[in-house]
């Protein structure tokens, strides 16, 4: 009968239990906020952003808004009408003497090759142009690249507001100006390869810390806590070391005349005219990632060992099983979490990397970030380089689905 009980200041029992649920409900979300605050600023803003500018072409549309206005009622089989020239002349004046020509000559430039210049020279005889002529005769005047309908088509296309075509460049497809989807030319297909190339160095360098965090992870689970504290601090060393100080060191060894190469030539494993060739190429990737992403492996294998009873493998084989069936059917299925976690944990840093595979890789090594990274820096399309983001982001949350469904995220064991 809580509803009928009064507290001693004759508030009801029930309305103060109410009151106390909720002032702990508001505390609780108010030291959560400064948490989603961050989540909002530093992840779900800028995703968004990345996601709405590998679509976006807003700018290029309201550049030359009355240009794609007509344009879009030209069916691209011929030279477009006057109507059409004559709104693009006036546009593209305008912008000229607002010196805001060089924003489309850049865009444009992306949709057909040589479109850059040809504004530039266009821009620069506009004035010649008389206003009462045929103005798409004096277009091609000025350059006979107007008479090739293939340029209109590109103008037509670059005004479009929105549009998916970056997405379709990231896998080496494009749409062509009838709207048909094909692969381009076999010289200009490299998106493909890189993003092969990505999971495969993903997937390997993933394997290779397995196979080396498992017997360390071991040791760290068995040795007594002097030694394992030790081994324990050579392990988390990389942490405390910047990154690109680790892959400059990786560059100082793996080279032609590096270290490593010095110390074969004089154990005369190899001779100093055939120096292995350990730099700019996938075997520096390899080496390089591997060593530097370890340590993710090696945690999360760790803290499931150290759970895991040492008088499990001591019961299998008092009762006549061998050390290795012990380990092979009680030992190793126990540690699945841990190499779970870990795998995925290395696999999606991995997929993602790029300042190792740029300076230890060189052209050979070179991942889809690498390629990202290019068109955020060189080329300024930005598009492009979202549009590819946005496909690597894609890939990381469907790997973590499939974890997620395989093994279960409540299973996984970081430490």
């Amino acid at each position: 009968m809580n509803h009928l009980i009064r507290t001693s200041d004759g508030e009801l029992l029930s309305v103060k239990l109410k009151k106390a649920e909720s002032n702990k409900r508001n505390l609780a979300l108010l030291l959560v906020m400064p948490l989603l605050l961050f989540i909002l600023i530093a992840y779900i803003l800028p995703i968004s952003q990345m996601l709405q500018r590998s679509i976006d072409n807003t700018q290029m549309n309201s550049l030359l808004l009355k240009t794609y206005e007509v344009i879009q009622d030209w069916d691209g089989k011929e030279l477009p009408p006057e109507e059409v020239t004559k709104v693009f002349y006036n546009e593209l004046k305008y912008l000229a003497e607002n010196k805001l020509h060089g924003k489309i000559a850049v865009r444009l430039n992306y949709e057909k090759g040589g479109f850059s210049s040809l504004i530039k020279k266009t821009v620069r005889k506009l004035d010649s142009f008389d206003e009462n002529e045929n103005i798409l005769n004096q277009f091609i005047n000025v350059h006979k690249r107007w008479a090739d309908i293939d340029y209109w088509l590109a103008l037509k296309r670059a005004t479009v507001p929105y549009h998916f075509r970056k997405y379709l460049a990231s896998f080496d497809m494009k749409q062509d100006f009838d709207g048909s989807i094909k692969r381009l030319e076999e010289k200009k297909r490299i998106n493909v390869t890189l993003w092969l190339r990505t999971i495969f160095v993903a997937l390997g360098v993933t394997f290779c810390c397995f196979l080396l965090a498992y017997p360390i992870a071991y040791l760290l689970s068995v040795l007594p806590t002097r030694y394992s504290n030790i081994l324990m601090i050579c392990v988390l060393l990389p942490f405390w070391t910047s990154l690109l100080v680790r892959t400059s060191s990786w560059m100082v060894l793996l080279q032609t005349q590096g270290v490593l190469n010095d110390i074969l030539v004089y154990l005369n494993l190899v001779s100093d005219d055939d120096r292995l060739e350990l730099m700019y190429n996938m075997t520096g990737t390899f080496i390089a990632m591997t060593q530097i992403l370890l340590p993710f492996m090696v945690l999360p294998l760790f803290s499931v060992m150290k759970t895991i009873q040492p008088s499990l493998m001591r019961a299998a084989t008092s009762m006549g099983s061998t050390p290795f069936n012990a380990f092979r059917k009680i030992y190793f299925p126990l540690t699945y979490p841990g190499i779970s976690a870990g795998s995925i944990l290395v696999f999606v840093l991995a997929i993602g990397y790029y300042i190792t595979p740029a300076l230890v890789g060189g052209s050979k090594g070179t991942l889809i970030s690498n390629r990202i990274a290019y068109h955020m820096q060189s080329t300024l399309d930005w598009s492009y380089a979202t549009a590819m983001a946005t496909v690597l982001l894609v890939a990381v949350l469907i790997v973590y689905y499939i974890y997620n469904k395989v093994v279960g995220i409540d299973n996984m064991r970081l430490g």
